[in-house]
């Protein structure tokens, strides 16, 4: 007998662990920039897997490496080279402009990676006293669910009752320069950790000289900058990388003012186009080369299916433009919802850049407002999901045209007048 939405959704509550909290869609299939529930019900899909779907559901390039790998050799573990290992980490170096690559799994496989080498970077390069060694953060932040760190998130729902929790960190505010200048004064920092956008708390976006000046901060003072580019890396904010700021080449590129180049380059999601867990952490020589062998590792980092995915992704992005496309289909998705604010007072504000963005409800965060009128854009063939009570997240795959985007604009108003006060 063929399982429904609702048998399906039965079946996770009951043998499933409760840490997850889904809309009541039960999805099946997906291309592009659809998906299909199991009863056949298609849906503008506008969370992207949290951005790891950036080149759309199913690409074929990706897919296909995927499976062509798959039939010739998956996993050796890093006991032994394999073949894809080296042509892998020579094509994410000459991409993204950095000497080395340390390559892992998931986003918080490579935030937690690089918080080990930050500290050991500190203890025996800048000569920080072993075990002294502090990690700048910010409030709001989201970098994975590790009890490294849910120590220094405020999210009370992600840290609550896990602890005790790990020492050598400080938040300040985001957006703060002043904060952050402050903060480094101690000379027992070693790195600054930071999203260029924060997207898990309803994609805040910072001043536009921020994360230029927090990198130029980093550098006089002599502490590592260190971008978490697991959400906004991959072409989502209309540039290969967020920190490249408004550079119009749509790729990294030392040569652009606008880019501010990390110690530590943190990405993940979209390195795999949505299809194979893959992430890494970028460094120069002089940063990377204090992880000796035995020091760090993971068996499935670097494995040949990661490798050939990873550059089917990068490949995508750059074959098909995604990069100007997200920046370009973004400014005219923001302009449309503004356009709606004219007319409503539901939404008293909209965020983002390039194809990440949010929009801010007119209720209170402990509100159920947000999460009603996600259930009814689902009901009427699109997909997102509200972060902080009162914000929905909107980020669509960056391959959807403007033909797409006008049916989503449409849909979304639809909705929203039909919550209007």
């Amino acid at each position: 007998m063929a399982h429904t939405s609702a048998s399906l959704m039965e079946l996770e509550e009951r043998y499933g662990a409760h840490n997850y909290h889904p809309l009541p869609v039960v999805l099946d299939r997906g291309e592009g920039v659809h998906v299909w529930d199991v009863e056949g019900k298609k849906y503008y899909d506008f969370l992207s897997a949290y951005s790891a779907v950036n080149q759309g559901h199913c690409h074929p390039k990706i897919v296909g490496a995927l499976t062509e790998q798959a039939k010739k050799l998956t996993l050796t573990s890093r006991a032994f080279y394999n073949s894809k290992l080296g042509e892998y980490e020579k094509y994410m170096s000459e991409t993204f402009g950095f000497d080395k690559i340390l390559p892992m799994n998931s986003g918080a496989e490579a935030v937690e990676t690089a918080i080990k080498i930050a500290r050991k970077w500190g203890y025996e390069k800048k000569g920080v006293a072993e075990n002294a060694g502090i990690i700048v953060v910010c409030e709001g932040n989201f970098h994975g669910r590790t009890t490294t760190i849910i120590s220094f998130s405020d999210d009370q729902d992600a840290r609550a009752n896990f602890g005790p929790y790990t020492s050598g960190f400080v938040s300040i505010p985001y957006n703060d320069i002043a904060a952050l200048n402050f903060a480094l004064m101690n000379e027992n920092v070693v790195g600054f950790l930071v999203e260029p956008i924060q997207g898990e708390a309803g994609v805040n976006t910072p001043a536009d000289t921020f994360i230029a000046q927090a990198a130029e901060l980093c550098k006089e003072r002599n502490v590592l900058f260190m971008a978490d580019e697991v959400q906004t890396g991959i072409a989502r904010t209309g540039s290969m990388l967020a920190v490249c700021g408004n550079c119009t080449c749509g790729n990294t590129c030392e040569r652009q003012s606008t880019y501010s180049k990390p110690d530590l380059l943190i990405l993940g999601k979209a390195l795999s186009g949505g299809v194979y867990p893959v992430s890494a952490v970028l460094a120069d020589d002089t940063v990377m080369e204090v992880i000796k062998p035995g020091q760090h590792g993971s068996t499935f980092g670097g494995n040949p299916i990661a490798a050939e995915v990873a550059m089917a992704a990068l490949e995508v992005v750059k074959e098909e433009g995604l990069a100007p496309h997200a920046r370009e289909l973004g400014a005219y998705f923001r302009e449309k919802m503004n356009d709606i604010i004219g007319e409503t007072d539901l939404v008293t504000k909209v965020r983002g850049k390039g194809l990440l963005n949010a929009i801010i409800i007119n209720d209170t965060p402990d509100s159920s407002t947000a999460w009603d009128i996600c259930v009814a854009l689902k009901d009427n063939g699109l997909l997102a999901k509200p972060t902080h009570g009162n914000i929905i997240r909107f980020a669509p795959p960056l391959v959807m045209t403007k033909e797409q985007m006008d049916e989503c604009v449409a849909i979304i108003r639809k909705t929203l007048f039909e919550f209007r006060k």
